[in-house]
């Protein structure tokens, strides 16, 4: 995580017997939107909080203006100090559909993906994948690779079964109407094949699709990563 490669910084500056710390050129750092769980990390492609998802259907417009800023100066701010350090090389990720997550499949009439969700998400893929053009203005020499996690998610819906998966539409541990009503609890009995389920439980995909969602982020075409993947980017 970036906040304790900051405080082993600050430590090795507190101790002049220590080497300088400085960031290899061929480091790769990872941003995207955090989780619920980690206010602070960019572990998870997806964001996944209720409460996200709460702010999201009821506040629009307003609030995805809201995380865009806050993104946007966190990435900036932790890019910048990065960048001071020697890094070069950077990724970002955007949002995924999050009108097709079964937390908000249990709240639809008709169990069919809210198209109204899914539209408030384009601004701000659209807006992070702009906001690349600033930071190669700002920050000479450096080079980025963006994930479009967007894309990846329309491709695996309409093609699911082609990528072995046969459960698109609920969680594969959860409780309630596509096993999104409440989402998987302390033991909970799981579904028997957790590989055939795009989704983990009421947020979370499983782990087969963040393996897939990997492989696409490392060496697919530019429907996937922008504006060249992770493969070539490591190879500058």
């Amino acid at each position: 995580m970036l906040e304790t490669w900051d405080v082993g910084v600050e430590l090795a500056r507190d101790e002049p017997w220590r080497p300088p710390v400085l960031v290899s050129p061929k480091f790769l750092p990872y941003f995207g939107w955090p989780s619920s769980d980690h206010a602070h990390s960019s572990d998870f492609i997806l964001p996944h909080s209720n409460s996200w998802i709460h702010h999201l259907r009821s506040n629009g417009s307003i609030f995805l203006l809201f995380l865009l800023s806050q993104f946007s100066t966190y990435v900036l701010k932790k890019m910048q100090r990065l960048y001071n350090l020697g890094a070069r090389k950077f990724v970002i990720a955007g949002l995924g559909l999050m009108g097709c997550i079964p937390s908000i499949l249990a709240q639809s009439s008709d169990g069919m993906c809210s198209q109204e969700v899914n539209q408030l998400i384009l601004p701000f893929n659209t807006n992070t994948k702009a906001m690349i053009n600033q930071l190669s203005a700002n920050l000479p020499g450096s080079k980025f690779s963006y994930i479009d996690i967007q894309n990846m998610f329309q491709d695996l819906l309409a093609n699911a079964r082609s990528y072995g998966f046969g459960v698109a539409n609920r969680g594969c541990c959860g409780i309630g109407r596509n096993g999104g009503q409440i989402t998987c609890l302390p033991f909970q009995m799981p579904c028997l094949d957790r590989n055939m389920y795009i989704f983990w439980d009421a947020f979370h995909p499983t782990a087969a699709v963040n393996i897939l969602f990997g492989r696409n982020a490392f060496n697919g075409n530019q429907n996937m990563v922008y504006p060249i993947n992770i493969e070539q980017l490591a190879k500058l």
